[in-house]
């Protein structure tokens, strides 16, 4: 045995700065692993868009891993096994991973974790590389989760005390390395090739991750206040997938932020650094809550929302997923989607409303689509993004708040210029038109698949038909 070997899990933390397991284990000699294990976590394993993304991150860390003299040894599960083939084949010692929250994960996890240690192998230490905080460290003053954001992020904000961004290690090698799959054996890459808008929108990797804060930094932080809600404009971040695979740490997100707005005034105008870490929050929030109440990723948090009387019209679903309602915020919005693998989170709000409240049907249907086509598909965010829209969950949107897709066009979308980039029929309609084309003078323009005027009264009167109940 060589006590002083370590392996290293990967999972959702595909980085070497700021990675907590990774420098944990750099004192000895570095086995860095990826198991792809898709069964073990649950009813949600990778969807299509976040599989692409997970290859291109995975060949960036290989080849990052091997400019600095190591390398990532690739398996198929199931992990506890592969973990102890490896602890056999290495001489391991010890093993670590920064962990997860997803509910399955966490079991799974917790599992291996207990095994592991029964047989007396190893010693397994886990770390958090994901949040700022972990999940059972924030409670009200019951001492039970927050379900609303505001009193959350305020404790959040009481006890914030974050450590400086720890550097990428050396990675002492092993005397040999054990074998390893080719990334192309875990089949992620899409039979048929449908990922060109992907690769011409997004570059994976840690590299891809810490540039693209760089141009956040300089180009959209200082408007983010007032840009956020537009999009029409590069006024977003654009982190979110690479949050989600770790490629950038939040520790790293925040303390970028506050030393720009630190250095440059001007970063930080109009409180857009507050308004931009308070984004942050709303992601530990989401985290917190599934963390706490994992029934949510298919049930209502709220019990009452179980009695909703939802539609089941399977043409119509079609009609939304591939943006054809006639509202051309919606279309442009899941347009944007298929094309992309992301949509702007303004635009997410509008879509989302648009199923579960014009159309009535399920969050979980809009969920379930969203989770297959986003490469930045986080149990965690969509889970609480869908609840909020439809009104079911914590510190949701009212129910009687039904937007209207027209007036939010309008709003958000003055000269529609992003509806005319992704429904490009729309290219020669008048901007006082573009937002509601059927209405235009002249060539005859197809109706909405429902009118948004009916469907808010028949949501209204559904919804208040579960608050009297």
């Amino acid at each position: 045995m060589h006590p002083s070997v370590t392996l290293v899990w990967f999972r959702h933390d595909l980085r070497l700065a700021d990675n907590p397991a990774l420098s944990a284990a750099a004192a000895g000699a570095v086995v860095p692993v990826f198991i792809w294990a898709p069964d073990e976590e649950g009813d949600w394993p990778p969807g299509a868009a976040a599989r692409w993304w997970l290859y291109q991150s995975l060949a960036r860390l290989d080849a990052d891993l091997r400019a600095h003299g190591s390398r990532l040894i690739v398996r198929r599960g199931p992990a506890l096994a592969v973990l102890r083939r490896l602890i056999s084949e290495t001489g391991a010692a010890r093993i670590v991973w920064n962990r997860r929250y997803e509910p399955a994960v966490v079991a799974r996890d917790t599992a291996i974790q207990a095994a592991l240690r029964a047989e007396d192998a190893v010693t397994v230490d886990t770390f958090n590389s994901a949040l700022l905080f972990e999940p059972w460290t924030i409670a009200n003053r019951s001492g039970k989760p927050f379900q609303v954001f505001t009193p959350f992020w305020n404790a959040c904000r009481v006890t914030m005390q974050l450590d400086a961004p720890l550097r990428a290690p050396a990675l002492p090698a092993p005397q040999q390395w054990p074998p390893s799959l080719a990334l192309a054996d875990l089949g992620l890459e899409p039979a048929i090739d449908w990922a060109a808008g992907l690769r011409a929108a997004w570059q994976p990797g840690e590299t891809g991750a810490t540039e693209q804060l760089g141009r956040f930094l300089d180009h959209a932080a200082a408007h983010y206040a007032d840009d956020r809600n537009r999009p029409d404009r590069r006024g977003t971040s654009r982190l979110s997938p690479h949050l989600h695979f770790g490629e950038l740490g939040p520790r790293q997100i925040w303390h970028a932020v506050q030393t720009a707005a630190t250095l440059d005034p001007q970063r930080g105008a109009l409180g857009a650094a507050d308004a931009y870490l308070r984004q942050l929050g709303w992601r530990e929030f989401a985290h917190h809550l599934l963390f706490h109440f994992p029934r949510t990723v298919e049930a209502p948090l709220r019990p009452e929302f179980a009695r909703f009387p939802w539609r089941d019209d399977p043409d119509v679903l079609r009609a939304w997923q591939r943006g054809r309602t006639g509202y051309p915020i919606i279309d442009a919005g899941m347009r944007e989607l298929w094309h992309t693998g992301w949509m702007h989170n303004r635009v997410r709000m509008l879509v989302g409303s648009f199923l579960v409240k014009d159309l009535l049907l399920p969050w979980q249907a809009g969920a379930r689509w969203f989770w297959d086509t986003l490469v930045d598909a986080d149990l965690a965010n969509n889970t609480l993004g869908w609840q909020w829209v439809a009104g079911c969950g914590a510190d949701a949107a009212p129910y009687f708040r039904v937007f209207n897709p027209v007036t939010q066009g309008e709003r958000f979308d003055p000269e529609g210029h992003y509806v005319r980039r992704w429904v490009p029929a729309l290219q020669h309609v008048s901007t006082p038109w573009v937002h509601q084309p059927w209405r235009a003078p002249g060539d005859e323009q197809p109706q909405p698949i429902v009118d948004h005027a009916v469907a808010r009264q028949r949501a209204l009167a559904a919804f208040a038909r579960v608050k009297r109940a």
